[in-house]
């Protein structure tokens, strides 16, 4: 259990600040989240995918006054200004990178001011700003932050990379990344083919062993039969994209031999049986 909130700077993240009389509806057809109800200190959850699907970008749409913050992995900030200017065509949107620093917050038993909650779960806590730390947060690495994420069995941009993944596969659909009620964007007719069809063969599932993990990309093994690819991880636990359908085909091993398992948690579990 956390006995008191943790507070990290998460530099693998940038802003970009979006402006406009015309932002609304230009983001509206673009990502995969609804921002025609996003409301000044509202946060939701979102991608930016391929005409085909795939998932290009992760995004956070942080409500401002007078547009909106989009919180973005820092390395691939500048590839989605290019995205998203091109895009834009006449549409009267700013759209710029700001120089906001982003952090996560958790274990608080509230949300501080200035503060936001993590729309994909709640154990995750919130997400700021430029927000200060909140009295009594304790300062911790980003790489602490990742290890809460990961114990949580929430996949990150290590596990979806770019143009590999489709949003459904890395559970977007689960941790209120996807509306599906609110119309077109880009990629819109695959993600909701996947969805309508209701079998998913593909989810980003966490995974226990002992010892290191294994290597990005190593085949899992169900008997004989490939179950999965290892992704990001740590000693004793990882991500793995998993086949579904084939987890009960056999031993489940590492091609070195040692055994693993999926572990399911709880917001999983239920997604995958509603």
């Amino acid at each position: 259990m956390i006995s008191s909130p943790f507070v990290a700077a998460l530099k693998s993240r940038a802003v970009v600040a979006v402006a406009g009389p015309e932002w609304r509806g230009f983001l509206q057809g673009l990502i995969s989240q609804d921002v025609e109800s996003l409301a000044p200190g509202d946060l939701r959850f979102a991608g930016l995918l391929t005409p085909q699907g795939r998932l290009l970008f992760d995004l956070f749409v942080a409500g401002q006054g007078d547009g909106c913050l989009i919180d973005c992995a820092a390395a691939g900030r500048d590839a989605l200004i290019q995205r998203l200017c091109m895009y834009r065509l006449r549409a009267k949107v700013d759209i710029a990178p700001s120089d906001l620093p982003v952090a996560a917050l958790w274990g608080a038993d509230g949300a501080p001011a200035d503060w936001r909650p993590d729309p994909r779960l709640p154990a995750l806590g919130f997400r700021g700003y430029g927000a200060a730390a909140p009295k009594g947060a304790a300062g911790a690495a980003e790489a602490a932050y990742e290890a809460h994420r990961l114990d949580l069995g929430v996949p990150g941009p290590d596990d979806w990379g770019v143009e590999a993944a489709y949003p459904i596969e890395a559970n977007f659909d689960l941790l209120s990344g996807i509306d599906f009620k609110k119309g077109c964007f880009v990629g819109q007719e695959t993600t909701s083919r996947m969805k309508r069809r209701g079998v998913v063969k593909n989810r980003m599932v966490p995974i226990a062993f002992t010892g290191p993990p294994p290597a990005h990309g190593e085949d899992l093994l169900a008997g004989t039969l490939r179950a999965g690819t290892a992704l990001s991880g740590a000693k004793g636990a990882a991500m793995a994209l998993l086949r579904l359908d084939r987890l009960g085909a056999g031993p489940l091993t590492f091609p070195d031999g040692r055994p693993w398992r999926p572990v399911w948690p709880a917001w999983l579990k239920a997604g995958l049986d509603s």
